[in-house]
């Protein structure tokens, strides 16, 4: 058998697509479409994720011969934008320290914070000597290059153990997710919430209806093509709201490889009052077998409540309609647990590489994952379902 080679490439170009793909759906059997090459792929060449803007593509390949055989996406980063895994206090010790914080490696599928990060690796391999070989590889390359800490986030649970075993530190953080447990409609999934939650909801949406507003669903190849420009201004000019808190990442040549290259994984939510085709109001998800992710949205029209009927109440029928397991409705949470979305634990992984910073943060981890642990019991209980009705329960977190 031929040695096994470790190179890094800085673009998802120099990597091959069929290859990477196979790997993925090992991994992924649903399917994870923010991990797939092409999503990768467009990310970098729309000039949306490249060093101008703060990420250096960095991915690590395991080759036998010109046998692509595992493969970690990463990114070399100057900032902590896009990751929604918030590390400002990490950053604040390190200045007290008189360490540099940045640069820092991270793996992640870039502005999503999407769970399901592993390194991809060949089946026929043995995957916790292949994980511990990757991590051997990219602590001399951060040593090498004195780059700080690395860091994988929101990892798959099932890959997580290796990586831990592997030296690699778990924090746990949360986030909202909404979970099918056999509703046979969206009346049938109303009907698990309290007698007050069931009102509130059916007010938000009678709001939008009787502003003359429906809500159609597009997926696929219902997708008209330019409708993927028109979300793109939507998005722009939500952004443009919040100034320089804003966080627009994509650009408009994402959404234009979007149109041709993604449409399958994406549905659309037009809010109009007429032809779908002319939304006052959009919101973009992505989809694979059995999950659905929110992610971005905007509006031409200030309209209280169209926020939740297009990002959470109309995906949600949907994904009834589909027989769609969960819903992850993007990052943020405070608003969204009324609104049925469970807060669950989301666990990174990292590494840092000057003894006394990772000293101070491994004796402070324990603490904190346990009582993010009891913060998502105690906002779970307060959730406003019926007695009746038993919520899942959120999984014990990888400590």
């Amino acid at each position: 058998m031929a040695a096994l080679q470790a190179r890094w490439h800085q673009s998802m170009a120099e990597l091959p697509q069929e290859r990477w793909d196979a790997l993925l759906q090992l991994a992924h059997p649903g399917g994870q479409p923010f991990y797939g090459w092409l999503w990768l792929h467009h990310l970098e060449a729309s000039g949306s994720i490249v060093p101008r803007q703060g990420w250096q593509s960095c991915h690590l390949g395991l080759w036998r011969g010109e046998q692509l055989v595992a493969v970690a996406p990463l990114y070399l980063k100057g900032h902590s934008y896009g990751e929604f895994v918030f590390d400002q206090s990490f950053a604040q010790l390190a200045g007290q320290l008189g360490l540099p914080y940045y640069p820092k490696l991270v793996g992640m599928s870039p502005v999503s914070p999407v769970e399901g990060y592993r390194f991809l690796i060949d089946p026929a391999e043995d995957a916790a000597a292949i994980t511990s070989l990757m991590l051997q590889l990219i602590e001399a390359f951060c040593r090498e290059h004195q780059i700080a800490s690395c860091n994988f986030l929101y990892v798959d649970p099932t890959w997580a153990p290796l990586a831990a075993a592997a030296g690699c530190a778990s924090w746990v953080n949360q986030q909202s997710q909404w979970h099918n447990t056999g509703f046979a409609s969206f009346e049938d999934y109303l009907a698990s919430f309290n007698a007050n939650q069931r009102r509130n909801i059916k007010r938000e949406r009678k709001a939008v209806a009787d502003a003359g507003l429906t809500v159609t669903p597009m997926a696929g190849g219902q997708i008209p093509v330019e409708l993927l420009g028109r979300m793109h201004e939507f998005y722009a000019q939500h952004c443009a709201r919040w100034g320089a808190w804003g966080s627009k990442y994509l650009t408009e040549s994402f959404f234009d490889a979007a149109a041709t290259d993604l449409r399958e994984h994406l549905v659309l939510f037009s809010a109009h009052r007429g032809d779908p085709a002319e939304p006052l109001a959009m919101s973009l998800c992505v989809r694979s077998a059995d999950q659905l992710w929110g992610r971005y949205w905007g509006s031409a029209v200030d309209l209280d409540n169209l926020h939740f009927e297009v990002c959470f109440y109309a995906p949600i029928a949907w994904a009834i309609s589909e027989g769609i397991g969960s819903f992850d409705p993007g990052a943020g949470g405070r608003h969204k647990r009324r609104r049925g979305f469970l807060a669950q634990p989301r666990t990174s992984l990292h590494r840092w590489f000057d003894p006394r910073f990772e000293g101070i943060v491994r004796q402070w981890l324990p603490g904190a994952n346990a009582e993010m642990a009891e913060e998502i019991m105690a906002v779970n209980a307060e959730l406003p379902f019926t007695a009746s009705y038993d919520p899942p329960h959120a999984p014990a977190p990888h400590a």
